[in-house]
């Protein structure tokens, strides 16, 4: 059996002054070193950072805090309720980019969730205790309260996704975002559609209160100005909510020859739909999504002609912009940033 017996020197960590010592310079410069602080010449940077690793020490976060004045944490806010949040694979693509590039910044993310409006009063005690540097939040609603918190706070934040007009106000500071080109996205869906003869083309919609479902209802009008307002159906980014938006324009509409799906997870329930209609893809129906989550796209019956959005980079982009706040000696704020979509052709369209 082992010894219980416990090791003193075993047991005790490295400590500043060790780590001090081994490299050969003053505790304060091998303070400001591990924890992030300016002002030390690359050399002694290099033999502090060779002692870390050779004795295994381990910074103390207050020290660090108190040195760099930052938590080394960033908190990713979604306005969506949980069962969602860990259903629909666009929001653990774009978290996996934010996760990946915080990790790079030697940073750590803490999710909140906002399943209703009492969770706002939540996320405000929150952030009124400062304990992240800044914020990341996405999927935002018309009536959302959080960007009237994170002014109150002054948080500095990158948003995923445009905001809607108004939410910031004239007279608040503008928030930078990153979000997709919804608009173009969906007007390259509908021509495809067009290109291929078809004449009777619908639109399944999202959520009307958030703005990449309005871009794409304007892209899809952009290309069919003529279209009625009987062939776009409200649908919710959700397979159920494609299923029944399907299910009424073929009750209402038998006539449609093509559908322009606002995400991927409402095509996958159009596609059964059809299927349970005997409605041939793309033959009678063509279909055409957008995100291209491969995960959805590709499993489909058929396989679902989608626009892709680089939702993974997407998230990147957001961290880098968010950092690049944080490590502003003026205070600047970074410029928003559009990013470009792309037809995938499968075999529904």
């Amino acid at each position: 059996m082992p010894d219980p017996t416990p090791d003193p020197q075993r047991d005790v960590r490295p400590t500043l002054e060790a780590v001090a010592a081994r490299a050969g310079v003053s505790r304060a410069t091998a303070s400001r070193v591990v924890n992030g602080g300016a002002g030390v010449r690359q050399p002694l940077v290099d033999q502090v950072r060779k002692a870390v690793d050779e004795l295994g020490y381990i910074p103390n976060h207050a020290a660090r805090t108190l040195v760099t004045r930052r938590n080394g944490a960033v908190a990713v806010i979604i306005d969506e309720p949980e069962l969602r949040v860990f259903s629909d694979p666009f929001f653990s693509r774009q978290i996996r980019g934010i996760s990946r590039e915080l990790n790079a910044h030697d940073a750590q993310l803490v999710l909140l969730l906002v399943e209703g409006s009492g969770d706002f009063d939540r996320v405000t005690r929150y952030l009124a205790g400062g304990h992240v540097d800044g914020v990341l939040a996405f999927s935002l609603h018309t009536d959302d309260e959080l960007p009237a918190i994170i002014r109150r706070f002054r948080v500095p934040t990158v948003f995923g996704g445009r905001p809607e007009h108004g939410t910031q106000g004239e007279d608040a500071p503008q928030v930078p975002y990153v979000d997709c080109d919804n608009r173009g996205g969906a007007r390259d869906a509908v021509r495809h559609l067009v290109s291929l003869g078809r004449r009777r083309i619908a639109h399944i919609a999202g959520p009307r209160d958030q703005t990449s479902a309005l871009d794409r209802i304007d892209g899809y009008h952009d290309v069919l100005p003529d279209a009625g307002r009987e062939l776009v159906a409200d649908g919710d980014f959700t397979a159920e909510g494609g299923a029944r938006a399907m299910a009424d324009l073929l009750d209402a509409h038998p006539d449609v020859d093509a559908v322009f799906v606002s995400n991927d997870l409402m095509a996958s329930g159009a596609l059964r739909v059809l299927r349970e209609r005997g409605v041939r893809v793309p033959e009678d129906v063509a279909v055409v999504g957008f995100d291209d989550m491969t995960s959805v796209a590709e499993a489909t019956e058929p396989p679902l002609t989608t626009v892709r959005q680089d939702v993974e980079g997407m998230g990147r982009l957001m961290v880098r912009l968010l950092m690049e706040r944080l490590n502003s000696d003026t205070g600047a704020r970074p410029e928003s940033v559009i990013t470009p979509t792309e037809l995938v052709r499968r075999a529904s369209a």
